[in-house]
């Protein structure tokens, strides 16, 4: 029986509203989103704050009601802040690093409309309480953000967010959680010193920033305590293929996942960011939904992901595989 990828909302419905607001998961939910994505990362006091960045400039006006507080380098760092501090700033649409110009122009005004950060706790409470009113099941995606630079502030940070997980109810294989996180050694913990059941997932960076095509041994090596591997969109297409076929295709890197008996689940899909090779935002999920035959995606416009998908005719009927 085929499996049905999952649609992941990255950081929310992002491409609609100001990421890893609760506005955006409420819009992420309501657009058919599987599973909604949490980054987290903790403030001085210890809390769980669902953020993309270590720092607060690129999303929020920290910089105005926090004068003075930025580090040497310039930026306002969430554990330089107690949580009661974070709650009192804005988020808006992010911003291009050290400017005012917004990452993506064609995205929500710039514009402040009391929309703010949360915690991990409340944003589970969230989709707990839309699962039930709503008969739903959708699921949760945090991903452990540099939990070796918590550690050197005195944060283990992998340690807080599975105990978060655990208090709501989140522990084996078959609940709807993945926990993802780019520190190999940290996965490694998580599954063999902190014990979790849960599924996780190695996030690989581009070999363009660093990265590079892991060997077959080393997906191996991966999947001795991972269930899945989150990559860039980019790393698994060939653009020019061989043979005379037109138009980019499969480079084999998403077989060989598979083999290893790891889930693909690749980032980042926006149709206001595409890959120079594709035509367009629709035959780029088309590619990663039929020929390379992902396991899951995440992408920042949700309902246009879950459309393509549901559209797509399928030989045989689809299951879940996060089940």
């Amino acid at each position: 029986m085929a499996t049905r990828p999952i649609v992941i909302a990255h950081r929310g419905a992002s491409g609609y509203l100001p990421e890893h607001t609760l506005e955006a998961k409420v819009l992420a939910y309501g657009l058919g989103a599987d599973y909604i994505e949490q980054d987290v990362v903790a403030t001085r006091d210890g809390a769980l704050v669902v953020l993309h960045d270590l720092v607060l400039d690129a999303v929020t006006n920290v910089a105005d009601v926090y004068p003075g507080r930025a580090r040497r380098d310039g930026l306002h760092y969430v554990i330089d802040f107690d949580l009661d501090e974070i709650e009192q700033l804005e988020v808006t649409e992010r911003r291009r690093t050290g400017t005012a110009d917004a990452l993506f122009p064609g995205r929500f005004p710039p514009m402040t409309l009391g929309l703010r950060l949360t915690t991990l706790a409340n944003e589970i409470r969230l989709i707990q309480g839309l699962n039930r009113t709503m008969g739903r099941d959708v699921g949760i995606y945090p991903e452990v953000k540099d939990p070796a630079w918590h550690r050197e502030h005195g944060i283990d940070l992998g340690a807080r967010v599975l105990e978060e997980l655990d208090r709501f109810g989140y522990r084996s294989a078959s609940d709807r959680a993945y926990v993802q996180c780019f520190e190999q050694s940290e996965v490694v913990r998580m599954r063999i010193e902190l014990e979790t059941r849960l599924k996780l997932v190695q996030l690989l960076p581009s070999t363009g920033t660093g990265g590079r095509i892991p060997s077959a041994a080393e997906l191996d090596q991966i999947a001795s305590v991972a269930d899945g591997v989150g990559l860039p969109l980019g790393e698994l297409v060939d653009v020019q293929p061989e043979g005379g076929s037109q138009g980019p295709a499969p480079n084999g890197l998403g077989d060989a996942i598979r083999a290893a008996g790891l889930a693909l689940h690749p980032y980042t899909f926006r149709k206001d960011q595409l890959p120079p090779w594709i035509a367009s935002f629709e035959a780029l999920l088309e590619l990663f939904f039929d020929d390379i035959g992902v396991d899951g995606l995440f992408c920042d416009f949700p309902d246009v992901a879950v459309r393509v998908r549901d559209s797509m005719s399928k030989a045989a009927p689809w299951t879940d595989p996060s089940n």
